[in-house]
């Protein structure tokens, strides 16, 4: 084995971990391979037997890479939080190790668009500590701040997520007990059965993408939620839904004469849904590696 053949050996170790840093920061799973790839080849470049923890150093790395994507989106004007959900991952299970390490910690879509409404350098301060226990010493290199600066970055990153973003019910049954309450509603066009397992801030989120005019729709509130009860009954009766984990969490594939149709993310806290994420975006849904499914 060569030298390259060993260094690239190396970085295969530690990949799954930088695409999970990676996705949490871009919410995009195409730009999280892509600032992986950019870290292999910044890593090529260096001199790698200078690098005393090589797993910290790509950590940093890809912060960086990560870090320049997100300023790149603000300097295009891009609104991400309004404009499109994060790329969802669905399995049946999240036994799969890159599944298992890309949704660890409970990072669901609602948290996600959370993490996409703040400045990258509170996004990055706030992933690299609170989801990955990097230091604010190691941190504050990689955003030009002071450890200081960083902490207090972190912090109101996290004032927001805590204000924003409902811990997720733990328990997998329970949560689909409730989807499947919810499913059952919809089928019926029940706006009873509907609000009984809503949260009364509930938001909904549907993204589809150019088909949808106005950009990814937003709906906030319990009425106005269950107030959709027709939408979804058309939805529930035409297609064919299959459950599935959507980013660990309970969640629904819809096919359409078995062609896919939409992805429905669910977030239940208190046993109550308290976030809808529906994917419904032609072009996006072609990405989606749904391989886990098809057993």
């Amino acid at each position: 084995m060569n030298e390259r053949d060993f260094l690239a050996e190396r970085f295969e170790e530690h990949r799954t971990h930088l695409k999970a840093v990676a996705y949490r920061m871009l919410g995009s799973l195409a730009e999280a391979d892509d600032a992986v790839q950019e870290a292999w080849l910044r890593l090529a470049r260096s001199d790698a037997d200078g690098i005393g923890n090589l797993g910290g150093w790509l950590t940093t790395v890809v912060g960086r890479v990560c870090l320049d994507m997100l300023r790149s989106r603000t300097q295009r004007g891009e609104t991400s939080l309004e404009a499109r959900l994060p790329d969802p991952i669905v399995s049946d299970q999240a036994a799969d190790p890159e599944h298992a390490a890309l949704i660890a910690d409970s990072v669901g879509l609602a948290l996600l668009v959370v993490l996409e409404s703040l400045t990258p350098p509170e996004r990055l301060a706030f992933v690299l500590h609170d989801m990955f226990g990097m230091t604010f010493e190691e941190i504050a290199p990689v955003i030009d701040r002071t450890p200081v600066a960083a902490r207090k970055l972190a912090s109101r990153a996290r004032r927001r997520v805590q204000g924003e973003a409902p811990v997720p019910d733990p328990d997998p049954v329970a949560q689909r007990r409730v989807v499947d309450a919810f499913l059952t509603a919809a089928r019926g066009g029940d706006f009873e059965a509907l609000v009984t397992v809503l949260d009364p801030d509930v938001v909904l989120r549907a993204d589809g993408g150019k088909a949808l005019p106005g950009g990814m729709k937003v709906v906030r509130g319990r009425d106005a939620v269950a107030g959709q009860a027709a939408t979804f009954h058309r939805m529930a009766t035409l297609s064919s839904s299959r459950p599935a984990l959507v980013n660990g969490a309970a969640g629904l594939v819809n096919t359409v004469d078995g062609e896919l149709f939409s992805v429905v993310s669910f977030t239940v806290s208190g046993e109550r849904i308290t976030a809808i994420d529906i994917l419904s975006d032609p072009e996006r849904l072609t990405t989606l590696d749904l391989t886990a499914l098809e057993n």
